[in-house]
């Protein structure tokens, strides 16, 4: 009976089950793709085998992991920058001389980077400022755009309340909008931060003189490698579920009463 009762809450709407339970639906799911995947029709497509053996390959005699430390790194540099941009200038917001500046950032999400880089190239170089601001700015634009809205719509019933507490102004941006807002602003870094791993391969095949895992993977997809190209998308795409994990286990730690009135938790 318990686990018909446990088949039923994974099949019912706004149901709440164990961490256990989650654990054997992903194996479960894991299990079925990784059986698609090697029965595939697509003959076209490599193997898990072969992806594998690529991986080592890419590992032990291409470098795979320096390079993934060169991405990393400079990714994790782009991310800083970004949020210490984008929330300076969300913050900023609560001052009327600079909502226009937000506002025009925002909407910088609908340009094209391609059109851009002649732009950042002429104003940082090239090199590793090139492919650093290009990063800034893909993650910047939409950064700015979810956490200024974040800060726009708290309710005004919060800066109310900490104004009967008899705060000066100052004192309510710091417990209203930065303190108040801080697990959103760390789950919107936690949705922008995939943004860096996505435009990896375009801003370091700018500019390959330092590497990168985004540089090898279009030396490989450049001569039809689609094995190895396979292990360089399984490599990022573990860094990206490693890293947003942290950045969750980040926001559980920090903003621990953020989770405790949430439906299915």
């Amino acid at each position: 009976m318990s686990t018909i009762r446990t088949i039923t809450a994974a099949f019912s709407p706004n149901e709440a089950v164990s961490r256990n339970t989650m654990y054997i639906i992903v194996a479960v799911q894991v299990a079925f793709a990784v059986l698609i995947w090697w029965d595939s029709p697509f003959v076209i497509l490599p193997t898990p085998t072969e992806v594998a053996g690529a991986l080592h390959t890419l590992w032990f005699r291409e470098g795979l992991g320096r390079e993934l430390w060169t991405s990393f790194s400079m990714n994790l540099q782009a991310l800083g920058l970004t949020v210490a941009i984008s929330l300076g200038l969300s913050y900023l917001t609560v001052l009327p001389a600079f909502r226009p500046i937000a506002a025009a950032v925002t909407k910088g999400r609908f340009l094209g980077l391609i059109g851009l880089t002649f732009v950042f190239t002429l104003i940082v170089g090239g090199g590793h400022p090139l492919k650093l601001s290009l990063l800034v700015f893909g993650m910047t634009v939409f950064f700015t755009t979810s956490m200024a809205s974040v800060v726009a719509d708290i309710p005004k019933e919060r800066f109310d309340h900490a104004r009967t507490l008899r705060m000066s102004e100052w004192e309510v941006v710091w417990e209203v909008v930065i303190l108040g807002t801080a697990n959103e602003a760390i789950e919107i870094l936690r949705q922008n931060a995939a943004i860096g791993w996505m435009m990896l391969t375009m801003v370091e095949g700018i500019s390959r003189s330092e590497g990168g895992i985004g540089a090898l993977l279009l030396h490989q997809s450049k001569h039809f490698r689609l094995a190895e190209v396979f292990a360089i998308q399984f490599v990022v795409l573990c860094v990206g579920v490693g890293q947003d994990y942290f950045i969750g286990a980040l926001s559980r730690t920090a903003c621990p009463y953020a989770h405790l009135t949430l439906e299915r938790k």
